[in-house]
């Protein structure tokens, strides 16, 4: 609207790259880009004029945006600004309970209020319980399906840490340790057995009997001689 711009004077000498003369050049064109009052307005900051107005000319091309619904708990309690950057994490409920980094790295596009359409002559914000995302189509399945079966939570994180989030994730086994594990009782060895013997009849060695001693008479003596010598 014409109602939102104003043209100001301006140095000749030193003009801004890509700024526009008159307010009939923008009218129509989305901002893509934050702007700050009495900022001036650029080709750069501007989508183009088929690309319509509102959230979808500041949507890259090849990406989605995506609304979540949040709490203050699950919003990180209204610091999931517009430019922000999260993880998603779904907890999924269940006999064997396990909790997961989906996506990461994720940019927050719109977050925390909206405009009601009743209330857009009053320009006066009110709460939303919506965090729109901007994820690629296959992140948007992994979280849509996330949100389905589990409930999700975002984690912030430095805009300036770009590494991927990488985890197993935990189940509640692991989450609780192994006291709820009852401990395997371990059985003692069984001696081993010898192994039978079996008895057999040999022929045992018959020792030679032993020779007699003769009964030697000499000069009327008596005397024994053995003979086995």
């Amino acid at each position: 609207m014409k109602e939102q711009v104003k043209a100001v004077g301006w140095p000749a000498s030193t003009p801004v790259q890509g700024s526009f003369a008159s307010a009939d050049e923008i009218v129509g064109r989305g901002l893509i880009q934050p702007v700050l009052a009495n900022e001036p307005l650029t080709e750069s900051k501007l989508a183009p004029r088929e690309a319509g107005a509102g959230l979808s000319p500041s949507i890259t091309p090849g990406m989605r945006a995506l609304s979540i619904k949040v709490n203050d708990v699950i919003g990180v309690a209204g610091f999931t600004v517009p430019g922000a950057r999260v993880d998603v994490v779904v907890v999924i409920n269940g006999n064997d309970g396990m909790s997961r980094t989906v996506v990461s790295n994720l940019q927050v596009l719109t977050a925390g209020t909206k405009y009601d359409i009743e209330q857009a002559k009053d320009g006066q914000p009110i709460p939303s319980s919506v965090v729109t995302l901007l994820v690629t189509p296959e992140q948007a399945e992994r979280i849509t399906l996330a949100q389905t079966n589990g409930s999700i939570t975002l984690v912030l994180r430095n805009p300036l840490d770009t590494a991927p989030t990488q985890t197993n994730g935990i189940r509640m086994a692991g989450l609780m340790g192994n006291s709820s594990t009852p401990p395997v009782e371990k059985t003692a060895a069984k001696p081993r057995k010898a192994p039978p013997v079996k008895e057999v009849l040999v022929e045992a060695p018959i020792a030679p009997a032993p020779k007699p001693n003769v009964e030697v008479f000499r000069a009327g003596k008596r005397t024994f001689e053995d003979v086995n010598k």
